[in-house]
């Protein structure tokens, strides 16, 4: 009897993302794609309904994002398996995932290959980490700027939607907070980072990769 197959999540904003990943893993004889989310809301309700054995999550997606998708996860079932799959190849974004309790960090220049090995990996519990994204090969950009590492993942949470527009009742709503918690953490982003506008935090997101124009 052949043994079952890995059970796959992917959530992912790009329609050719998602079609790219679901042909290159439904092609794999062990992995199966069970579902498939373009944000996080939708990514925690199929969570939720298809208990995957792996989630493949991108951080950059409208509304919730990925970061608070794996926090309500994870809170959900915290044995849940979920590899990061992103554009972001900086240290602030990698801290922060594995802080939240992601298993896995690969970007999107990973070869197909390279994807199905990480799924397979987390699968089995274990690490997974982009060798170049864990060595800090690609420059300077990718390290984090000074006191970004003393943002708890709320905070950064509200660094990185603050810095990508957004405004605190929009905020409030995604993270599911209220305006004036959302206003706490901003005053706490603002001390932690040494920046007194947002403006200086939008140009201190986009200097470390944080955020992309």
């Amino acid at each position: 009897m052949p043994s079952p197959k890995t059970r796959v999540l992917l959530i992912d904003d790009h329609p050719v993302v998602l079609t790219g990943n679901r042909r290159v893993l439904d092609d794999t004889e062990d992995l199966e794609v069970v579902g498939e989310g373009q944000n996080g809301e939708e990514g925690y309700q199929l969570f939720c309904e298809r208990r995957p054995d792996v989630v493949v999550m991108d951080l950059s997606m409208p509304g919730m994002g990925g970061l608070e998708a794996i926090r309500r996860i994870l809170a959900r079932d915290d044995a849940a398996r979920i590899l990061v799959f992103t554009m972001h190849d900086n240290e602030a974004m990698l801290s922060q995932a594995m802080k939240l309790g992601a298993r896995g960090y690969l970007t999107k220049r990973a070869s197909a290959e390279e994807l199905v090995a990480a799924v397979r990996k987390v699968a089995r519990d274990a690490l997974f980490v982009e060798s170049e994204v864990l060595s800090g090969a690609v420059g300077a950009d990718r390290v984090a700027a000074p006191g970004m590492a003393e943002l708890s993942p709320r905070e950064f949470q509200v660094f990185r939607l603050l810095a990508d527009g957004y405004r605190v009742p929009d905020i409030a709503e995604f993270l599911s907070i209220s305006p004036k918690t959302v206003g706490v953490h901003r005053a706490r982003v603002m001390q932690k980072l040494g920046t007194r506008s947002t403006v200086q935090l939008v140009r201190l997101a986009l200097a470390h990769g944080v955020v992309s124009l």
